[in-house]
């Protein structure tokens, strides 16, 4: 009795080591699999951070020189989505801001420290182009003035609004008409014509929105105005 009691504790015994051993060579291959797994999802994650393409202030397509000052900027889509100006990753106006309107949106940026000075909007169809222009010859030496119409920025202007737009830099306010999509940056007290303006007609045959041509957008590097 006693030699079968002991056969039967050894036997338990045995079961028990090997019951374990196996539990544990299970359990060691999951944890092999399983560190296995987490290693390769961060050789993959770090492999996907590093292929990234970088983010640049306002969303333009590449970094702005030292001393110059980044701006995006779109026109007013029909008479739905107003337009919107953004300069060194801070958005000026924008209809989320609740700040453009029908007409001509302007900000007005100091050009050395690049800080905003004023955005307004001026309705250039239903509105009196007075105030506009009272505006338009306000505006001081070395500032960098950014515009975009909506909806229509044409009707209301006259011969002294389109040149003192002319004289800001544009090239294209001359031939600014009814619902004609535009956006330009220029600046008080520029010697040359500004590189920085988009345009496109309003025509019944190219238009993308019934009475409307399609947005146009346009980015750059504003020069920083140095003393």
């Amino acid at each position: 009795m006693r030699v079968a009691g002991a056969a039967k504790l050894v036997v338990a015994v045995a079961v028990f080591l090997l019951t374990f051993y196996v539990i544990s060579q299970v359990f060691e291959i999951k944890m092999d699999a399983s560190l296995g797994n987490l290693f390769a999802r961060s050789a993959l994650d770090a492999a996907a951070r590093s292929t990234k393409p970088p983010r640049y202030k306002c969303g333009i397509s590449k970094a702005c020189p030292e001393k110059h000052f980044a701006f995006k900027m779109a026109s007013g889509a029909a008479n739905v989505v107003g337009p919107k100006i953004c300069l060194e990753d801070n958005v000026l106006m924008s209809g989320v801001k609740n700040n453009v309107g029908r007409g001509i949106n302007v900000a007005l940026v100091n050009g050395k420290t690049g800080d905003v000075l004023d955005t307004r909007y001026f309705d250039m169809w239903g509105g009196d182009v007075a105030p506009f222009i009272e505006f338009l010859k306000s505006i001081q030496d070395g500032t960098i003035v950014l515009m975009g119409t909506y909806d229509d920025g044409a009707t209301k202007l006259n011969d002294e609004a389109r040149r003192l737009i002319a004289e800001l830099g544009s090239t294209s306010i001359t031939n600014l008409g009814f619902r004609d999509n535009w956006v330009f940056c220029g600046g008080k007290g520029i010697k040359t014509k500004s590189p920085f303006e988009q345009h496109i007609k309003n025509n019944k045959d190219t238009n993308k929105y019934e009475g409307w041509p399609e947005v146009v957008e346009m980015e750059g590097c504003i020069p920083q105005k140095q003393d």
